[in-house]
C-alpha cells in the first residue's frame, strides 16, 4: 500500500500563504501533527519505508515514524515562483482561473500542474510493485498528494481544484494486480477519533 501523508503545519501555513518551495520547519502545532499521523498510521498496520520530499516540513514530518527517510524531489510542493509567500485572498481572481482553465499555465518562476502531475506519476508508477509487497509511508505536500489521488483513479490533475487535504491528512492507495486503488482520502486524527 501506499500511505500518502502531508505535513503538518507551518508558519506560512498558518498565515494562509501560498508556501511552494519555501523551505520552513514546521511550527508547534506541526510538530504534534507529526507525531499523531505518525501514531495514527502505525495504527493502520506495519511500515515497510518512508520515502519524503526533500524540503524541511516534510522531512519533520517523516522523522516522526522513526525510520530510515529516502528522499525523492518528485514529491516536492509544486514552485509558485513569484507568488510564493504571497496571501492565498491576494492572489489575483485571473490567476486563480487561469491556473484552473490551462493545466500548463504556470505564474513567473513556477511550475505548471502538468509539470508536477508528470513527474509525480513517474514516481507513483515506479512504486507499483513494492507498493504491492510493503506498506510505503510517503510525506509530501497538498499538490503532489492531489496528482497521486488522480493518478490512482486514473483521472487527470484537474481534479485537484476539486477536492481539500487538511495538514497532516493521509490518503491510502492499494495496489490490486498492478493497479492503483483509492482506498481513502483526508484522514485525519481528528476525523478518526469523532467516529
Amino acid at each position: 500500500m501506499l500511505i500518502f501523508v502531508r505535513h503538518g503545519r507551518t508558519a506560512a501555513n498558518r498565515a494562509g500563504l501560498l508556501q511552494g518551495r519555501i523551505d520552513q520547519e514546521l511550527d508547534e502545532v506541526g510538530r504534534e501533527q507529526a507525531i499523531e499521523v505518525a501514531k495514527m498510521v502505525r495504527e493502520m498496520g506495519p511500515v515497510d519505508a518512508v520515502i519524503a520530499s526533500p524540503l524541511k516540513r516534510a522531512q519533520q514530518t517523516a522523522s516522526a515514524f522513526g525510520m530510515a527517510i529516502e528522499s525523492d524531489d518528485r514529491f516536492l510542493e509544486l514552485a509558485y515562483g513569484e507568488l510564493e509567500g504571497v496571501k492565498l485572498a491576494d492572489v489575483p481572481a485571473a490567476l486563480w482561473k487561469a491556473w484552473r482553465d490551462d493545466l500548463h499555465y504556470k505564474p513567473a518562476g513556477g511550475e505548471s500542474l502538468a509539470a508536477l502531475d508528470s513527474r509525480v506519476r513517474g514516481a507513483c508508477d515506479e512504486l507499483v510493485e513494492r507498493g504491492q509487497e510493503e506498506n510505503i509511508v510517503v510525506v509530501s505536500h497538498v499538490s503532489p498528494m492531489k496528482s497521486a489521488v488522480a493518478w490512482a483513479l486514473g483521472v487527470d490533475i484537474g481534479i485537484s481544484w476539486n477536492c481539500h487535504l487538511d495538514q497532516a491528512a493521509v490518503c491510502r492507495i492499494t495496489i490490486r494486480n498492478g493497479v492503483p486503488i483509492l482506498k481513502s482520502f483526508n484522514e485525519t486524527v481528528a476525523k478518526r477519533s469523532s467516529r
